[in-house]
Parts: structure tokens; sequence; C-alpha cells
């Protein structure tokens, strides 16, 4: 999407969520922190994706532990893995 595009007044993305009083602005926040986002230096952008990562492997790990209560670190780190390896062959990653 253009630089140009986002400056018009945000569209509706959410086609099958009811109709709500707050869509509007919902919209307009997404729009402004998509701008934001933009904005920020490369730098910026690497070192959120990294905090991002970790937090996610961080919250996967939990899952994983409260899965499988009798599975040591090393165990749960290894399912940490293969999740990682099949999200990569899945495509989600």
């Amino acid at each position: 999407m253009s630089e140009v595009a986002l400056e018009e007044p945000a569209a509706g993305y959410r086609v099958d969520a009811p109709p709500s009083e707050f869509a509007p602005l919902i919209d307009e926040l997404y729009r402004e922190e998509v701008l934001d986002a933009r904005r920020m230096p490369l730098e910026q952008k690497l070192i959120l994706g990294e905090r991002l990562f970790r937090w996610a492997c961080a919250v996967t790990l939990a899952g994983i532990r409260s899965q499988n209560p009798e599975a040591d670190e090393p165990e749960c780190q290894r399912i940490l893995r293969e999740r990682i390896e099949l999200g990569k062959r899945m495509g989600t990653l």
C-alpha cells in the first residue's frame, strides 16, 4: 500500500466483524501504527523484531511447559525448535 493511500481516511479491514461504533477509531489507530512503523529507522525495526521474537518464544515456552509438565528445560527447548522449524516449513515464519 502506498503512503498516499494511508493518508486517506482509514477503510474498514474487518470484513466478518460485526459493525461497531468503535470501528472508525480502531481503523484510525491501526493506520497511525502503520505510518509510525514506516517512519521507523531500520535499526530500530531490527531491534524490535528481535524483542518480539524473544517474547513470542517465551510465551510459546510457557505453553509448552504447561502442556508438558514432566518435560525438563532441554526437552522444552527441543519442542520449541521443532515448532519453529514447522512454522518455517509451513511458510508462517
